[in-house]
């Protein structure tokens, strides 16, 4: 793994559940000395991240509700390498997760995310129109969502704003000490403002998203540590073998079908982003990709 993956900035031990990964499927370790604001003492720990694997876009959601916590468990059940979210602003200044400008259409309440408080938005149910079982699930914050994740899962947390949200989700990311799993997937401003805040976190690009040499390259000039890209589910091999020989490692939206998925991981993409992850497990056992035991 390149240098530009720091290490864990934690001093809380790692999940006893962590497993090794079966042969074929290859792991990055990060290794480093944590650190914890709560306490002087530092450890030296070693996370193994997965090299590649299956993105839960917002979860589990084609059977759970969207960026909720059951949907992330969800997700962590079956296994998934990395699990996508979108992070939001409130009036008030808390980032909580949703997906849409409005939280209409995932829950019970009205209004634009931005011009409610965090307050408003605990108040909306956010499972019910899902499923009747999933009747009083809550928007998470930022915080509640990473508090439920073990630390060896990619966060692929996706900014529904500007350098004023990049900072923030920067800052979080950096005091509960997630800065070698979860990367900010965001716009050049999202994107400048969390280096601003947070020298070092973790990048991906998603100013253009498209499967162009133009948007691939600049992602290399930007020193982004992700990109994604975006298409028909199709990858082109000789464009991701550049940007792997830069160090970024290459997400893409979106597999629909386990023939698009299969395409993908042999032109070489890490971490095709699905809809409905345990329909592509199967898919990804064929590389050699088993699911992980948290």
């Amino acid at each position: 793994m390149s240098s530009r993956f720091p290490e864990p900035t934690s001093s809380r031990p790692l999940l006893s559940t962590r497993r090794s990964f079966l042969a074929g499927s290859a792991a990055a370790v990060v290794a480093g000395t944590c650190s914890s604001r709560s306490s002087s003492a530092s450890e030296t720990a070693t996370v193994v991240m997965p090299a590649r694997g299956l993105c839960a876009h917002r979860g589990a959601m084609a059977t759970h509700p969207e960026n909720t916590l059951p949907a992330f468990e969800e997700a962590l059940r079956l296994g998934a390498q990395m699990i996508e979210f979108d992070v939001q602003l409130t009036r008030d200044g808390a980032l909580v997760l949703m997906h849409d400008a409005t939280i209409d259409r995932t829950t019970t309440q009205q209004g634009q995310v931005g011009d409610l408080t965090l307050s408003d938005l605990k108040r909306a149910d956010a499972g019910v129109r899902k499923d009747a079982r999933f009747a009083g699930t809550r928007i998470p914050t930022f915080e509640e969502a990473l508090a439920v994740m073990p630390r060896n899962v990619w966060l692929n947390c996706h900014l529904k704003g500007g350098a004023e949200l990049g900072a923030a989700a920067a800052r979080v990311i950096e005091k509960t000490g997630r800065r070698h799993q979860a990367f900010l997937a965001a716009t050049a401003g999202a994107a400048q403002g969390a280096r601003e805040a947070v020298p070092g976190i973790l990048v991906c690009n998603m100013e253009r998203q498209s499967d162009s040499a133009e948007y691939a390259r600049q992602t290399i000039a930007m020193k982004a540590d992700f990109i994604q890209l975006l298409g028909k589910g199709e990858a082109n091999p000789a464009l991701v073998a550049e940007l792997h020989a830069a160090g970024v490692k290459v997400n893409y939206y979106e597999g629909k079908t386990p023939e698009a998925v299969k395409g993908l991981f042999e032109a070489g993409v890490d971490f095709p982003l699905v809809n409905d992850l345990a329909a592509f497990l199967p898919v990804a056992k064929e590389f050699g990709i088993e699911p992980m035991n948290y």
